[in-house]
């Protein structure tokens, strides 16, 4: 290495340090020291190949190389898995919009011309995430990278299609789905969010027939009454149990349908009675089922009215929510409308509202793939962090629905069937050529594309070679762990779960590590719309990889969201440079002074403090590797951090200067073997959260560490995890005393304005520790700046020193001079002003409280101004005991 510079500059370290690890193949498990050794292997949650980094995908990131660079240390062979998915909606309405942007449409080119732009596009733009991913350290096996629609997973879909389908696991037919108007697509419950919006209840008539008598009902959709085919109401409902099995008449239209009763009906919700729609509502369609009703479906898939609507075909639902009013009013059949706030149904990718609709579509059968994934999990095979989403988990796996997992999409997997012109319908693992019953060739496959989370599911196996039995399939599965968002454990984690069951007869991973959300400083979600995203890229650019990931990874528990300050990340930074000035420091003395060539030896050859960071530095190894081992990584990195920053550098640093400077040549090699040997250890403990700086700062110790560094590997990325050694309870509790001392006396010093130049005298009294104290006379006069000629070190002192601060820490008591450490007139004339201040607030608020201020005022207010009273009368006996002090003698030994 070269001569390390005075300050980090990450910008010129960050990507020559990651082109160096990758072109030496360090990434691949292959690298691993032992070739037998145990695989470490993580499938990453592969990103939309359409999209730009957000802070999602640093988190992800950010805690999957965490873990993989932890376990390649560990002396695993660790595989992480790369990869990016088609996502079928998302990369459709990119190339939509590039079409329209030319003037033309994906209906105007067709079909085949619409793949072969989308496969461009993808060539064209489809790298830049995996490239943005490298950015944040990602130490994936790039040779290995897959996606979703490379040949090989493609054969994996068909494969898993096709043994679904031949055991009747997989079916077609007709049913209430969500439909997105927009995107002119099915998607699955799991795609539709709920927004609390500001909507309108309106309140109509349902007459009857032959009759004057009329039912009074509200829906949020008048749009929808033209498809209405009953009136339900409570069977128990004594204002219209009269009615049941009537007929009433549908507004406008005046078709017939009948008042049925039914106990999911809520009698104190609006009216009390409530239209039934089975073509438009989920719970209208159960009614539905179980009163036979006929489903009449009057929308098309672009949200306009069809023939069903009557004289409101071909109009946008909501002109047909106004026109349908505007007549029903005329008609004198409203009532009255009212603010009504509701959860509307948006389509996650296209934000429009989700309209449920009739259609013929493919589905799955989860209640018998779902029964596994629940057993799984309950016999504790594999284990979700944190362990209350296995409550959510066993909630949605018990009450889950069908999947339906066609897409009425032209990019993304076709589904593998297909029909003949005598009406057959048939799969295959290749495609046919002629019907395998008829034998027509006229057949035709299926338009619809597969849910791209049907692909996904598969991820953990089919990157490995599945279906074929592949050596990355027999060496890397079943993986390790799935680490992801908590929002998608329904979307992709537990279908990943049913599918690796399923397919491969192994759960695809032992262990869930869920992440929050990364919200904004104060708890507000990021929103384009609020204008408060945070973008990473601009964060790396200002404070380094580094900062950003230790502010992630330390910022977050498992299944919790964080809320992320850009104070923190610029904090970070700070510890990147104090980090590297640390090893300046011991970099620095290593070019003057050669340590020895073992770091270990014995107790007796290393003094108190040596024995003492060495101590504390065993311990945080064994906390650290037990907190990362239960995935508390944000405790492992702070507990690190505090190591580093508070005891190596602002505690041992400062106390190995006396050896450095006055001891002799053995001590002085002794002290920078041991600045050595905890730097190396710390920064491989550091690695995994903070690689960049770590592994520069590594390298120019490395050049400078000569026989101590006698066996270090080529790279930190590639070093061994450190373990921990023996425990030294006494030097700890000998250097925590002087610790103590010293913050105590600093304290002191700062509350009495004492010059930060100016050395006092001081007495400790110690007690059993006097003799371990006094071999630290030394450190303790020069760290809290006392005159060591004047500083009395006791086991026990009679009498408190007269004229004298005292203050107690424990295991000691501290005694400092008042006339050595301030000038007692002015100290005098100081504390009387404030006196006079403090005895003139008094006087105000006992004459407040004797008002009738205390009969007007709010109790919160008058309990406020007591509370001020009784801090001043505290602060005044206060001021009288310090001015009392100081007007006795000095006192003088």
């Amino acid at each position: 290495m070269t001569t390390m510079p005075k300050t980090y500059d990450f910008k010129a370290t960050e990507q020559r340090l990651y082109e160096w690890w990758a072109s030496r193949g360090w990434f691949k498990p292959e690298a691993a020291s032992n070739p037998d050794a145990q695989p470490f292997v993580i499938s990453i949650p592969p990103p939309n190949v359409t999209g730009e980094l957000h802070l999602g995908h640093a988190m992800f990131v950010s805690v999957e190389d965490l873990m993989i660079r932890y376990q390649r240390m560990r002396g695993r062979r660790a595989l992480w898995v790369p990869g990016t998915d088609h996502a079928g909606i998302a990369t459709q309405l990119q190339i939509e919009k590039m079409l329209r942007d030319e003037g033309t449409s994906r209906e105007a080119i067709g079909r085949e011309q619409f793949i072969r732009r989308a496969w461009e596009w993808k060539e064209k733009y489809g790298g830049i995430i995996t490239m943005q991913l490298r950015r944040l350290g990602a130490s994936c096996d790039w040779d290995r990278e897959r996606f979703t629609l490379d040949p090989g997973l493609s054969r994996a879909v068909r494969e898993a299609f096709v043994r679904l389908y031949e055991k009747g696991l997989i079916y077609r037919g007709t049913y209430l789905i969500n439909w997105s108007p927009g995107l002119k697509t099915a998607v699955s419950d799991l795609e539709v969010e709920y927004n609390e919006e500001q909507a309108t209840l309106y309140y109509f008539q349902y007459r009857l027939k032959d009759s004057t008598e009329y039912i009074p009902v509200a829906t949020t959709r008048p749009e929808t009454i033209v498809a209405d085919t009953a009136v339900a109401v409570h069977p128990d409902d004594e204002r219209y149990r009269k009615y049941i099995g009537r007929t009433a008449l549908v507004p406008i239209l005046n078709r017939e349908i009948p008042v049925i009763a039914d106990e999911a009906v809520q009698p104190d919700f609006a009216t009390g009675a409530l239209k039934i729609t089975p073509g438009h509502d989920p719970t209208d369609y159960d009614i539905g089922k179980r009163h036979h009703l006929p489903v009449i479906s009057t929308m098309n898939p672009d949200a306009t009215m069809n023939q069903n609507a009557g004289p409101y075909a071909g109009l946008d639902r909501f002109e047909c929510r106004r026109r349908i009013w505007a007549d029903m009013n005329t008609a004198g059949l409203t009532l009255k409308t009212e603010p009504y706030l509701m959860n509307v149904p948006r389509s996650q990718r296209g934000g429009e509202i989700v309209e449920p609709l009739i259609s013929t579509q493919w589905f799955v059968r989860m209640a018998p793939l779902a029964e596994q994934a629940l057993q799984i999990v309950r016999r504790g095979e594999l284990k979700i962090v944190p362990e209350r989403f296995e409550k959510v988990y066993f909630n949605w796996l018990a009450n889950i629905r069908d999947w339906c997992i066609s897409r009425q999409l032209w990019w993304g997997h076709r589904i593998p069937v297909w029909y003949c012109e005598n009406g057959h319908q048939f799969t295959g693992r290749e495609d046919p050529t002629r019907c395998p019953q008829c034998h027509s060739t006229k057949i035709e496959q299926d338009p619809d594309v597969l849910d791209t989370w049907f692909s996904s599911a598969l991820w953990p196996f089919s990157t490995l070679g599945w279906p074929d039995s592949t050596p990355d399939l027999r060496t890397y599965y079943p993986t390790d762990v799935m680490e992801t968002g908590y929002d998608i454990l329904f979307f992709w984690v537990a279908r990943m779960i049913m599918a690796g069951l399923e397919f491969t007869e192994e759960p695809p991973f032992h262990t869930v590590y869920l992440h929050g959300l990364v919200r904004v400083e104060h708890g507000r979600k990021m929103s384009k719309t609020l204008g408060n995203v945070v973008d990473p890229l601009v964060v790396m650019d200002e404070y380094g990889t580094d900062a950003l990931r230790f502010t992630l990874l330390t910022g977050s528990t498992p299944g919790n969201d964080m809320n992320l300050a850009i104070s923190r990340v610029a904090s970070n930074r700070n510890f990147a440079n104090k980090i590297w000035n640390a090893a300046r420091f011991v970099i620095s003395h290593l070019e003057s002074l050669p340590p020895v060539e073992d770091a270990s030896g014995s107790d007796a050859e290393h003094d108190l403090p040596s024995r003492w960071i060495r101590s504390r530095l065993n311990r945080t190894i064994a906390d650290v590797t037990r907190l990362m081992d239960d995935y508390q990584f944000g405790q492992a990195g702070t507990l690190a951090y505090e190591f580093l920053w508070s005891e190596y550098c602002d505690w041992y640093v400062e106390l190995s200067k006396s050896a450095l400077s006055d001891g002799d040549a053995a001590h002085q090699r002794r002290a920078l073997a041991t600045l050595t040997n905890v730097l190396d250890r710390s920064l491989r403990l550091l690695h995994p959260f903070v690689p960049f700086v770590t592994e520069e700062v590594w390298q120019h110790l490395k050049g400078m560490a000569g026989p101590l560094g006698r066996g270090w590997p080529e790279a930190l990325i590639i070093a061994d995890w450190p373990t921990p050694g023996r425990f030294d309870p006494e030097a700890e509790s000998d250097i925590n005393l002087l610790i103590d001392i010293v913050r105590g006396i600093r304290t002191m010093r700062k509350d009495h304005n004492v010059e930060p130049s100016r050395k006092i005298g001081a007495v400790l009294v110690v007690g059993e520790r006097y003799a371990s104290m006094g071999t630290l006379r030394a450190h303790i006069a020069r760290l809290a700046n006392l005159d060591e000629s004047r500083l009395r070190i006791e086991a026990q002192l009679p009498d408190k020193p007269a004229n004298s601060l005292a203050l107690v820490v424990a295991g000691a008591e501290i005694y400092l001079s008042l006339h050595d450490t301030i000038d007692c007139e002015k100290e005098r004339a100081r504390l009387g002003k404030e006196l006079a201040q403090v005895e003139s607030d008094l006087v105000k608020v006992d004459k407040l409280l004797a008002s009738d201020f205390v009969k007007r005022a709010p109790p919160a207010v008058v309990q406020k101004e007591r509370a001020k009273r009784d801090g001043a009368i505290d602060r005044r006996a206060k001021l009288l005991e310090r001015l009392a002090a100081l007007t006795e003698e000095p006192h003088t030994d």
